[in-house]
């Protein structure tokens, strides 16, 4: 939401009194501008709009039928798919079924796996991300990850990959709800590109799931990212060049410790981790890509609108 914040444009975010799930609002994390507004849940369904925004299967199914009045529900609508499909990997069906809505994929991987059919308009924006003006240090011969919740989240995230790495290699672990598997706690995200750039290298044990967003943080501060040669990692991280992937565990274990062993190796690795990130994960072309989406699936429902009420004085006519 933060990095989506960044387009010119306003987005309306609903909130109840008990800021439940979906209802939270701003929070105080993230240095949000004047453009995320909080309106209570209530009052959305007297409320104009020019687009709907769904951001999982909850919005979709369950909060768009309590929150929107029916004439907000035929608005132009877009749904932003996140992750991989939690059921079966590629015999999975997403569960938007109706055509008039825009779906936007945030990998390219995530589009070839789902089961997009019957969605004419889909769609892949690749994430772009801003960070504070944070220059790598790696003087801290370890590595970081950042996972939250990574041991009740089990092997989808790498629970046991990052277990039996720690026993070769000295890592540190961040996130929320870390403190209890031998990490160290949440760092906030405005101080977290400063806290990771004092590492060696960071640390991707996730086996599936979309590219992280603290992976494309940690490139942009100039570190060399290990990583499974999973999803869409491998597209990214060039190995041996920008960083290592590999499905071999052991593999991935050496070239850690070879990059804690040397720190010239690990800072020209970053370097050019650095530069692919600034060129593919750049927040202009990230916020026009969607500001193309917006508008095109407004223009599109606008042009639909006309030819039905056209149809319909046609009908009326004869």
């Amino acid at each position: 939401m933060y990095y989506l914040s960044q387009g010119d444009y306003d987005i309306f975010i609903p909130v109840t009194e008990q800021r439940t799930e979906g209802y939270y609002g701003r929070g105080e994390t993230f240095p949000f501008g004047d453009n995320i507004i909080e309106i209570p849940a209530e009052e959305v369904r007297n409320m104009q709009f020019d687009c709907i925004l769904f951001q999982s299967e909850r919005n979709f199914l369950i909060d768009q039928h309590e929150v929107l009045a029916e004439w907000q529900k035929q608005l132009p609508r877009v749904y932003v798919e996140h992750n991989t499909p939690e059921k079966h990997p590629t015999n999975t069906r997403h569960v938007l079924n109706d055509p008039a809505v825009t779906m936007v994929h945030v990998t390219h991987f995530n589009k070839l796996m789902w089961d997009n059919s019957g969605i004419p308009d889909v769609r892949v924006i690749e994430h772009g991300v801003c960070i504070p003006p944070v220059a790598y240090q790696g003087d801290i011969p370890r590595g970081i990850v950042v996972i939250n919740h990574i041991e009740q989240r089990g092997r989808i995230t790498g629970w046991d990959v990052f277990e039996e790495v720690r026993k070769h290699v000295p890592l540190d672990l961040i996130g929320m709800g870390t403190l209890q598997s031998g990490g160290l706690g949440e760092v906030l995200n405005p101080q977290l590109p400063d806290f990771i750039s004092h590492y060696r290298f960071f640390f991707n044990p996730i086996r599936y799931t979309s590219f992280g967003l603290a992976v494309c943080e940690a490139m942009m501060t100039g570190m060399p990212v290990v990583a499974l040669a999973t999803t869409e990692y491998v597209t990214v991280i060039k190995d041996g060049k920008s960083g290592f992937i590999d499905t071999n565990i052991e593999k991935l274990i050496d070239k850690m410790n070879t990059l804690i062993a040397d720190p010239s190796l690990a800072k020209s690795m970053g370097a050019m981790a650095r530069q692919v990130a600034l060129e593919k994960f750049n927040i202009q072309r990230f916020t026009r890509e969607w500001e193309s989406v917006f508008r095109d699936t407004i223009l599109r429902e606008s042009i639909q609108l006309n030819i039905r009420n056209h149809e319909k004085e046609n009908s009326i006519y004869q």
